[in-house]
């Protein structure tokens, strides 16, 4: 799978994708990460990307030109104009990184981990010019509900996303399927459970006891059946605890909800 960063700070990405999972996974030959500077698109000697918007107001928002020219080298192709029915292209996703984007799921990094090629364009100043959004990229894609200086931090947490769900990039993929945001065994849509599923159960490791707080004993039983209950029991109460969100009102989802 190749990932494709396009950014006016390449440098940011030095750090962040040179640990864990995804440095193995590109030693491996899993992933292929290609950083693109988006100045080397601009027209001017000064290298400008962005400009101040239309009918006025605070702060510089990027230029069109420069980001659907960098899109255009690295696909190989052009994507049209305003004239011509674009086609999306077979494997491949365009997403726009943006606060006033559709939020980023566990769902939507095993959608991603299924294609061949993800390019990322990362948003900076006051925004991005709508016709990035509406013609060019394929998502919007917002990490959270807050706002940051830019789209390089939430570029980086959808490559980690992404890779650690490709085949060979954990060392023990079964981890991967069981954590949060999955549907556990019994935990079931009829059971109250959103399609984002459930937060992950809680995790004891040994001493058995550390300063006076106990392992709860069921973990040390040796009962299998009776561990993945209480597995599945916790998991519903961390999530009604932390991400009640999480859990429906009602026993199900009815009308296709």
């Amino acid at each position: 799978m190749r990932f494709d960063l396009i950014t006016i700070f390449p440098e940011f990405f030095a750090g962040p994708l040179d640990h864990g999972v995804v440095r193995r996974a590109k030693q491996a030959g899993i992933v292929q990460i290609h950083v693109q500077d988006l100045r080397e698109f601009a027209k001017d000697r000064h290298r400008t990307v962005d400009d101040r918007p239309f009918g006025g107001g605070e702060g510089m928002v990027l230029k069109p030109e420069p980001l659907f020219a960098a899109v255009e080298k690295l696909l190989g192709h052009s994507v049209g104009n305003a004239s011509q029915k674009r086609t999306p292209e077979a494997g491949t996703a365009i997403l726009l990184m943006s606060a006033a984007g559709r939020l980023f799921t566990q769902e939507t990094a095993r959608r991603y981990a299924k294609l061949a090629r993800v390019l990322v364009i990362c948003g900076r100043y006051e925004g991005v010019d709508e016709r990035v959004a509406e013609h060019l990229a394929t998502a919007e894609i917002c990490v959270g509900d807050y706002v940051l200086s830019g789209g390089e931090l939430p570029a980086a947490i959808v490559v980690d996303a992404v890779t650690r769900l490709l085949p060979g990039a954990v060392g023990n993929e079964a981890s991967t399927q069981n954590e949060s945001f999955q549907e556990y065994e019994g935990a079931s849509r009829s059971a109250g459970v959103k399609r984002g599923g459930l937060l992950d159960f809680p995790h004891y490791t040994r001493p058995a006891e550390y300063r006076g707080w106990k392992v709860p004993e069921v973990l040390i039983g040796g009962n299998h059946a009776e561990v993945a209950q209480w597995r599945r029991e916790q998991a519903f109460e961390k999530t009604r605890r932390n991400r009640p969100e999480l859990l429906r009102e009602g026993q199900s989802e009815g009308g296709g909800r």
